[in-house]
């Protein structure tokens, strides 16, 4: 197969493209070398605070899905195929202001403006989506946006103002990414640091040129969402020699409902699974709200959190509590494992050579059980979890016929509580099973100690969660049985 050694992408309404000298370049860099383009701000490099703030548009059937991301840890090979909408293509071609941008200026929503673009361009993709204005839901899509002149409240009040303005034309971009659809797979080869070696990128469009690669290339880089690789790059200066990027293999985005519960592609991203989650378990829907910022859920993808294999990863517990399993791929066959078995100790997963995460199953059980989950972090957005505790729990009437808990934080790995588990199984979930159980999370447990927690706060905030569960559920303690707690 033939493939193309040049990016092609719409940038602000015109057809870019570029011959990449580095495979390693971001977006931030490339914008910030262009003299036209340098509203886009770096400030963290890491996706924390917004100022790279940019729009992505993705052609999905006739219409363009917008979606604002942080560009300082978007390598520029992924926008290959993409229109790319900076705070220079706001303006209309008379130079009138978007709505966005005259909001802002009307209720005096910039001070030192270092932050600004990345504001307007947070706001410009939740009016180009039509989201509510309502104060909550502009705090949402502004949670990943950091002003240090703490600037919020005229920003907000602009948010809520925007759709009052004259709507402005919007440039059609569907012909142009129709036309660079047709491009050749991408293959980047350049230079290293070291001239005799060859960094190389590859960008699959199916998952069989994914398992030819990854044969063919057993040492590569598997880059998803890169909201973790990516700092990789731009934190510890790393030089990858090969990458291979997956989010265009179409065949690992999908979630849909089986008979036998939920099939989720490892490369749906966080914002795509919000709504179908949150309505079938509401906690769960809640902790991917509070997993890092809009720009990173639009860019993170749920195989790629499991994958990285973290323990202080947010939805590893969560999924381990549900009873999920992982589908592991390789050329030729799949492999299915209960996904607690995926994490065998700290930075080593149960991953065989050519194997990839390709989808995870959320079982229908899990639907008929009592399920709650709660992070606790020093922030309550954008922040790491200090503990994520997750309780699925069953009942027939007042017993506990199954229960799986799991936390994360408490160890080198997600893992469940199996000793906790036992001291609730079989009882009502009274007083004096609570009591067994707590004291059976130090056999399962020995946390560890770092800049977010101390081992003794994570063991009291674990058996905290833990009665706040047993109490939630239980009809003991909610006053549906004779027992008294």
């Amino acid at each position: 197969m033939t493939h193309s050694q040049q990016i092609c992408f719409v940038l602000n309404g015109q057809m870019a493209r570029v011959d990449p000298t580095d495979t390693h370049q971001t977006l931030l860099q490339f914008l910030r070398a262009h003299p036209d383009l340098t509203g886009t701000k770096e400030g963290c490099a890491e996706g924390d605070c917004g100022a790279c703030t940019i729009v992505i548009g993705q052609l999905d059937g006739a219409e363009v899905q917008y979606r604002a991301l942080n560009a300082c840890i978007l390598l520029l090979a992924q926008v290959d195929g993409r229109e790319v909408i900076t705070v220079e293509g706001l303006q209309d071609k008379s130079g009138q202001l978007h709505p966005v941008q005259q909001a802002l200026v009307d209720f005096h929503g910039s001070q030192c403006g270092f932050c600004t673009p990345g504001f307007v361009m947070s706001l410009y993709a939740h009016y180009r989506n039509q989201l509510p204005a309502d104060r909550q839901s502009l705090k949402n899509t502004l949670a990943g946006n950091l002003c240090r002149c703490t600037g919020y409240g005229p920003i907000l009040a602009a948010g809520q103002a925007m759709y009052g303005y004259e709507a402005p034309e919007q440039i059609d971009t569907v012909s142009l990414l129709r036309e660079i659809q047709k491009q050749k797979p991408l293959q980047l080869d350049a230079p290293g640091i070291d001239p005799t070696q060859t960094e190389q990128l590859f960008a699959p469009t199916s998952e069989d040129e994914l398992q030819d690669l990854m044969h063919a290339h057993p040492d590569a880089v598997l880059w998803a969402g890169g909201t973790d690789t990516g700092l990789w790059v731009t934190k510890r200066l790393s030089r990858l020699p090969c990458v291979i990027l997956l989010h265009k293999i179409e065949s690992l985005n999908f979630m849909r409902e089986t008979p036998d519960g939920y099939h989720i592609g490892a490369m749906t991203r966080y914002s795509q699974l919000t709504q179908q989650i949150t309505e079938k378990w509401p906690d769960f829907g809640e902790v991917i709200r509070r997993t890092g910022s809009t720009q990173i859920r639009n860019a993170g993808t749920l195989g790629g959190n499991i994958a990285n294999g973290s323990p202080i990863g947010d939805m590893p517990p969560i999924l381990i509590s549900l009873g999920a399993t992982l589908v592991l791929r390789k050329k030729g066959s799949d492999r299915e494992i209960p996904i607690e078995d995926f994490f065998i100790e700290y930075s080593k997963q149960d991953l065989r050579a050519g194997e990839y995460v390709q989808a995870i199953k959320i079982p229908n059980s899990a639907a008929q059980s009592q399920f709650t989950s709660w992070k606790i972090s020093k922030r309550f957005d954008q922040d790491i979890s200090a503990v994520l505790g997750a309780f699925c729990l069953t009942r027939d009437r007042d017993k506990i016929t199954d229960v799986r808990i799991a936390f994360g934080g408490m160890a080198a790995i997600p893992k469940r509580a199996s000793a906790c588990e036992k001291a609730l199984l079989h009882t009502n979930g009274d007083a004096t099973a609570l009591a067994k159980a707590t004291k059976a999370l130090a056999e399962d447990f020995t946390p560890m100690a770092d800049m977010r927690a101390s081992d003794q706060y994570r063991m009291q905030v674990a058996q905290s969660l833990l009665h706040k569960a047993l109490i939630s559920d239980s009809p003991v303690y909610l006053g549906k049985s004779g027992g008294a707690a």
